[in-house]
């Protein structure tokens, strides 16, 4: 650990990061390192219970409370997403990935429950940003972490529905709108608000104490400061009582909770645990391996290689297919955030590695600084 301290403390000295925590699970043994502090003033240290700006590590949780409605009885793999989301009944593709946006065909099929959780239902972000089809997605899929610029769910899927898939349903592996889909999904089936549901169904028995869309007034003392970096350095995006001091009109699947090291190590445990844990079965062992197996061959991938790198997907998160890297190993799951955020867990090893920062990313490339961290930890 010695290694990851002095790693960490690099990056906060040469002024990457103001600070970062880092945790590693091996079983029960934990370690948990905090180096800088919460915001570039240096007003508090970070420490192991200081809430972040998770992002895009949101994705997993989401796909877990998808899967628990499956399970429920409640949504079927196969089912069509429009007996709940009726804003895609009716679908249109571009007839090429490079067509206009006014020259397409009528969706092949619909899109299922299946195509959400697998990231292909036909919206999303493929390598290339300058197609048609993907420019006007755009303007629907604002920027994630920025949760309070983004209408209610219904206004958000009407404007969906007005922007052509950039593939068939099932044909590609696209990134992000899928797990926002997601969301809505999870809140219709069940009756319930999405932030309802999963404190009632993943935080609350799993002991996530601090996992939530919104950080209250009492807890805004543990809670970053969110920053960019451009030419000027690092510039204060979001205060501790800024974006997240009031629930967005869209809780987003895609990106919208913070969290701690510990609480997403809760559910990383669950996850290794075939779907039990803080005594209560959330997910069967079935759901957990389809969630955390590889769901791609290298077609499907090839549209959006640019984020995955080589890899493969499951159900909101990256799998492992090939040891590129010393630490891609076969099987491990999780995800990158674009605050600066990644969680795997490696059912190999039984391992769990956290890290979290609070300066974004300014590409769907894993940063230097992530790269390290996988690298001392492996």
């Amino acid at each position: 650990m010695s290694e990851l301290h002095d790693t960490l403390s690099r990056y906060v000295d040469d002024g990457v990061v103001p600070g970062a925590v880092a945790l590693v699970a091996h079983g029960d043994d934990v370690e948990v390192v905090a180096a800088g502090a919460v915001d570039t003033e240096g007003t508090a240290p970070m420490r192991r219970d200081t809430i972040f700006r998770i992002a895009s590590i949101t994705k997993p949780i989401t796909a877990a409370a998808v899967l628990m409605l499956v399970e429920d009885g409640v949504l079927g793999l196969a089912d069509p997403v429009a007996e709940w989301l009726p804003e895609l009944s009716r679908p249109v593709a571009v007839r090429t990935p490079s067509s206009p946006v006014d020259d397409v065909v009528p969706a092949a099929r619909p899109i299922t429950v299946r195509d959400l959780l697998g990231s292909r239902c036909g919206w999303g972000f493929p390598s290339d940003f300058s197609l048609p089809a993907v420019r006007a997605l755009f303007a629907v899929q604002k920027d994630g972490r920025a949760m309070q610029d983004w209408p209610d769910p219904d206004a958000w899927l009407a404007g969906l529905a007005r922007v052509p898939l950039l593939h068939q349903p099932g044909e590609a592996w696209l990134y992000g709108t899928s797990s926002d889909l997601q969301g809505i999904l999870v809140a219709r089936a069940s009756g319930r608000t999405f932030p309802e549901f999963l404190s009632e169904r993943v935080f609350e028995p799993l002991g996530m104490r601090d996992t939530a869309f919104t950080v209250p007034a009492d807890r805004r003392s543990r809670f970053t400061s969110y920053y960019t970096d451009g030419e000027a350095g690092l510039t204060l995006a979001d205060p501790p009582g800024g974006d997240w001091s009031r629930l967005p009109a869209f809780p987003s699947g895609g990106g919208g909770l913070v969290s701690t090291a510990d609480d997403w190590l809760a559910f990383g445990r669950m996850l290794l645990n075939g779907g039990s844990g803080g005594g209560h079965r959330l997910l069967s062992p079935a759901s957990v391996s389809r969630m955390t197996s590889n769901h791609l061959d290298a077609s499907l991938r090839d549209p959006a290689a640019l984020f995955l790198e080589g890899q493969g997907w499951g159900y909101g998160g990256q799998v492992d297919v090939a040891p590129l890297e010393p630490w891609n190993v076969p099987g491990r799951y999780g995800w990158v955030g674009g605050t600066g955020t990644a969680a795997f867990v490696v059912p190999a090893t039984g391992t769990v590695t956290v890290l979290l920062t609070q300066v974004g990313m300014d590409s769907p490339t894993p940063t230097p600084l992530m790269r390290d961290f996988w690298r001392v930890t492996a």
